[in-house]
């Protein structure tokens, strides 16, 4: 017997359809409709019927075999033989994150497949493997941030099971999964939950319509519709932590915010089943308030994506400065972001045209996630262009150095370990006509801001855009890709082998530059991390060189004086006293 329940407040007749009956659901308190069912059982299709409306999926459908408008599928998580007991992830100040998206990760594109290359993520030096959002969402092709069925592991990925295998096989490896979450809003097409309550406000706008009902009447229900939500990934999928999307966009005036009640209910599910979790939060709010303690008035979030860190060391890299970038472009900004965690923290942003942020006075490092590339960064450009395509290789190790050695936890986004030439780029593939051409025009307008020719962006709903996404994993064995997977490989296992390194003490991090020779160097206690950003090679005088050995560099041809370094036109070097 299954006590099937559906909150529908506002209903006022509610029907269980399945394949072979149609049963009367009961009211119940708080607008909860409910029936007992014999029959149901795991792979039993159903859906509601909702004044007459419908049928619909089922709010929390844990299944979506045929696509965001069939019918549910009923999950029975007891089924599954977890062979991962007693497992513990490494803590997050230790961790190297590793982004993926399921579908461009392999050729195949399904959790089946990633499994089968889990060992070049451990060989890399891997702790942390972060998935792109696998909720079901509009056709097979997506990022996956325009997720409807939230509680449903995306079908062609392999649905429920496909996903519990891949995070059993990642920790029997001793991988710790993350989950990319969504919470702010939902995609446009299959999305029925306004059809069962006000899950929903027009008081606030989003980029992406109207906001979640945060804080407005029955918002309570709706709060514990998300807090569940992330307690399932965590409990039924294994899951070790989650990354919050985009958290500027949850609006909510209530008392206690709804990232700290998450971040409670995620505590009370640590304790209770014995496993450590981590909330890793993306806010471009630069409010440290998300990472600190609820304690001291903050939200509980264990950590947050460095925007910061990224504009400054990719304006550095490549002189960009259209968009956001007009904020950053100076190695004053990138010793700042070193030294203080934020470069924005109450001073005038030009792009903003205000005053941004608040300082993160003694907050540790490893509160903070910094990258070189993200999906975002590559994503979000015109033609998906990596790093890898805008720099030169010498460039491109000065970047993975200063992530791998920064006192911020470094995540690599998939393929970036061997300067990938494969894109990435933003891909749909919406069965509605309509919206497909709404959301290709909106691209093209948005990225009219960064002054990009829009006629050559390719059209999100081509299935070639997604095809030319997907990872060349051949190109590993060639030159220069193993070069830079090699220069990787050594950072990740430099960084592991010395504690300075995984320090997140920023008062211990020193950084001398010289913004017109385009020189960098950080000292953090024995480690020290040279950097010529210049097209020619340069003399580095700094007190801090002396008594240290040269352990990893990006290029032969380094000279070491008593004090001083002879440094090749863009490298890299670290020395170790």
């Amino acid at each position: 017997m299954v006590d099937m329940r559906v909150w529908a407040p506002t209903a006022g007749e509610v029907k269980l359809h399945t394949s072979e009956k149609i049963l009367d659901m009961a009211e119940d308190e708080g607008g909860w409709w409910q029936k007992d069912v014999p029959f149901m059982a795991h792979g039993v299709d159903y859906a509601f019927k909702v004044d007459g409306k419908g049928p619909f999926p089922d709010p929390r459908s844990l299944w979506q075999p045929g696509g965001v408008h069939g019918f549910s599928r009923w999950v029975d998580h007891s089924l599954f033989d977890w062979t991962d007991a007693g497992w513990q992830q490494p803590p997050l100040g230790s961790a190297v994150i590793y982004e993926l998206h399921v579908g461009t990760f392999t050729p195949e594109g399904t959790c089946e497949a990633a499994i089968h290359r889990l060992d070049h993520l451990k060989e890399l030096g891997v702790t942390h493997v972060e998935l792109m959002p696998v909720a079901q969402f509009s056709g097979d092709r997506g990022w996956g941030y325009d997720g409807v069925d939230l509680y449903a592991p995306h079908q062609a990925y392999g649905g429920p099971d496909g996903l519990k295998r891949l995070v059993d096989a990642c920790h029997k490896k001793g991988l710790a999964v993350l989950l990319d979450v969504v919470y702010n809003h939902l995609g446009p097409a299959g999305n029925y939950l306004n059809q069962f309550g006000p899950y929903f406000t027009s008081r606030y706008a989003t980029p992406w319509g109207d906001a979640v009902n945060f804080d407005e009447a029955d918002s309570h229900e709706v709060r514990q519709f998300f807090v569940d939500n992330a307690l399932m990934w965590l409990k039924d999928y294994h899951m070790d932590g989650l990354r919050i999307d985009a958290v500027h966009a949850i609006l909510d005036i209530s008392a206690i915010h709804f990232l700290e009640e998450l971040a409670n209910a995620v505590k009370n599910l640590e304790t209770a089943v014995g496993r450590h979790f981590v909330l890793i939060a993306e806010s471009d709010l630069n409010d440290p308030r998300v990472i600190r303690s609820p304690a001291v008035g903050g939200y509980g979030m264990d950590a947050q994506w460095n925007e910061d860190f990224h504009h400054a060391l990719h304006a550095v890299l490549t002189r960009e400065n259209q968009g956001y970038y007009q904020d950053f472009g100076t190695l004053a900004q990138l010793t700042k972001t070193l030294t203080q965690g934020l470069v924005y923290d109450g001073c005038f942003s030009v792009f903003r045209r205000r005053l941004h942020g608040r300082p993160a006075t003694g907050l540790s490092g490893n509160k903070f996630v910094g990258c070189l590339q993200n999906h975002d960064q590559v994503g979000n450009r015109a033609l998906g262009e990596r790093t890898g395509r805008l720099l030169s290789d010498g460039l491109l190790k000065i970047g993975a150095a200063l992530v791998l050695t920064s006192p911020f936890v470094p995540l690599l986004f998939q393929g970036e370990e061997w300067g990938a030439s494969t894109p990435f780029l933003y891909f749909t593939d919406h069965q509605d006509p309509e919206l497909g051409e709404a959301v290709k025009q909106g691209r093209r307008k948005e990225f009219a801001a960064f002054g990009w020719e829009t006629e050559k962006i390719p059209d999100p709903q081509a299935e070639q855009t997604f095809v030319q996404s997907q990872l060349k994993w051949d190109e590993i064995s060639e030159q220069p890709h193993n070069h830079i997977l090699d220069w990787h490989r050594s950072l990740i296992r430099l960084r592991r082998s010395l504690p300075d390194l995984t320090s997140g003490q920023m008062a211990q991090v020193s950084v001398f530059y010289d913004e017109a020779d385009q020189w960098l160097i950080m000292v953090r206690g024995s480690v020290l991390v040279a950097c010529n950003f210049a097209h020619k090679s340069r003399r580095i005088t700094c007190a801090q060189i002396k008594g240290k050995k040269m352990v990893l560099c990006s290029k032969e041809g380094l000279a070491a004086e008593e004090d001083a370094l002879l440094l090749p036109a863009e490298t890299a070097a670290i020395l170790v006293a």
